[in-house]
């Protein structure tokens, strides 16, 4: 009893609604981009949701490029962990890179019929503007009959401002096909 009224004291007078919806995109045919801009400075943090798929028609994955304040300065730096159940990965960029990237984050339409990729990415401290900026991302599908997951994290280095836009392409130069859907919330501090 004492360790649930521990943690019951813990949520005493707090509130879970600490996510509030800012933008949802929603894919209905072939999209190159995906752009949220004029994101408010009033939360703590951003957190995007997503389920996609490249147009790719051959079979495999493709990566998820993200860029920040329409930056496309060598400012971004990226890490990223993976396993299938028989094999696990691992990969950075330690600097001079575009754009951050989330390695084999989208299933291709060349894939099983609806097989989808779904993450959550994370933007920490994103108003701030005397620190980088940093990201982190759980992402996964199935292959084909294998799972596949993924954790990334990345790095904006390029003179502290505020995110006040993030934009998502398919790095094969492919599109995000209908039904793709990316969703902003921002996350309110404690």
């Amino acid at each position: 009893m004492p360790i649930l009224g521990t943690v019951a004291s813990q949520f005493s007078g707090k509130s879970f609604s600490s996510f509030e919806s800012i933008q949802t995109v929603n894919i209905t045919s072939n999209t190159a981009t995906i752009t949220f801009s004029s994101i408010p400075a009033t939360y703590t943090h951003l957190q995007v949701r997503f389920i996609g798929r490249s147009s790719n028609v051959s079979a495999g994955t493709d990566n998820l490029q993200i860029r920040l304040n329409s930056d496309t300065g060598s400012n971004y730096a990226e890490h990223y962990l993976a396993g299938d159940g028989n094999n696990t990965v691992s990969a950075s960029a330690q600097s001079s890179i575009t754009n951050l990237v989330l390695r084999e984050c989208l299933s291709r339409n060349g894939n099983s019929a609806s097989i989808f990729s779904t993450g959550v990415i994370d933007f920490l401290d994103y108003t701030s503007t005397n620190k980088n900026k940093t990201m982190r991302a759980l992402f996964g599908h199935d292959r084909n009959g294998a799972g596949y997951l993924a954790l990334g994290s990345g790095l904006y280095f390029a003179t502290p401002a505020a995110i006040t836009s993030i934009s998502f392409t398919v790095q094969s130069s492919n599109n995000f096909v209908q039904y793709s859907q990316f969703a902003l919330y921002g996350i309110k501090g404690a």
